[in-house]
């Protein structure tokens, strides 16, 4: 049985904690939980692979049930690569699926992203088009008539394509938020360039900018650099080295979350508001993360009179 949204441990704060600068706590990674429950993740598809069968539309439909239950609150579909440059003709069912997917394992008051990713490889920038616009404009049209809530453009190594994709999704009218890759060695971008990025997005119409996929030991310098946008921020990093003991599948335990937890503490203190896991992570490093959220919602509160 799923919780309550009414819950107080599990407060409603994906539709209303941006725009009321609250705490709002993002799920978690699809692809590297796909693959840790056996779900062939191929290219060009990855995680979108799943969509093409029942058995994969339930397990990716049982993921979003379980980061509901562990305490997100904004879920994203599973679009990363459901678009006509991987998945040809049947990209815009995919995608749609997708979004169902996502709508139907999600409580009521919780949000649905719609992922618009980079063109070519998340790691890659050399690859970025030269002109991305009109299929970034033709997803973000789509996901917004699917009935998305907001549109994360994310994952972006390129800021030239990350701005572009901004634009489209600003442009569908529905909430759009950006989040930028330094990758995980943290040597595609720098701290200063994605503090740059983040001040142009806001002005292009980004509600929110967030930095993604690095290393989770590395992220509080990026989202040190966020604070200039003058937006809402926030990071959701991946596992890192699996050596370094917070994540990938087998080492998703509570320890591991409470470390990768502790990291995101202090997101939090340098001022960011939405937090979520990326790769390697998974529930249990939501919960912690929501856990963590609580805690710094009730410290913000202060004491009753």
């Amino acid at each position: 049985m799923e919780d309550s949204p009414s819950s107080p441990s599990r407060s409603v704060d994906g539709a209303e904690g941006v725009a009321g600068g609250g705490l709002v706590v993002l799920d978690g990674p699809l692809g590297t939980e796909l693959a840790a429950r056996g779900v062939a993740t191929p290219a060009p598809l990855w995680s979108a692979a799943a969509l093409v069968d029942a058995r994969g539309c339930e397990v990716v439909r049982a993921i979003h049930r379980e980061y509901a239950r562990a305490g997100a609150t904004v879920h994203t579909a599973n679009t990363f690569r459901a678009k006509r440059r991987q998945a040809g003709d049947a990209w815009a069912e995919l995608a749609a699926r997708a979004v169902a997917l996502a709508r139907e394992a999600a409580p009521a008051g919780h949000r649905v992203a719609g992922s618009i990713a980079p063109l070519e490889d998340c790691y890659r920038p050399d690859r970025s088009p030269a002109d991305p616009r009109a299929e970034h404009r033709e997803l973000a049209r789509a996901l917004a008539a699917a009935g998305v809530d907001l549109l994360l453009c994310e994952t972006f190594p390129h800021v030239g394509e990350a701005l572009v994709a901004l634009e489209e999704a600003a442009a569908t009218g529905v909430e759009a938020w950006v989040s930028f890759t330094p990758g995980p060695g943290a040597d595609l971008l720098s701290p200063e360039d994605v503090g740059l990025a983040a001040r142009e997005a806001a002005a292009r119409g980004a509600r929110v900018v967030l930095v993604n996929c690095a290393p989770a030991t590395r992220t509080l310098e990026y989202v040190e650099r966020l604070a200039a946008s003058g937006v809402p921020f926030g990071a959701y990093a991946n596992a890192g080295a699996e050596g370094e003991g917070l994540g990938w599948a087998a080492g998703q335990d509570s320890a591991s979350a409470a470390r990768y937890a502790a990291l995101a503490r202090r997101w939090l203190e340098a001022g960011a508001t939405i937090v979520g896991g990326c790769c390697g992570t998974g529930p249990a490093h939501i919960a912690a993360l929501r856990a963590v959220v609580d805690e710094e919602r009730a410290r913000r509160a202060g004491p009753l009179p």
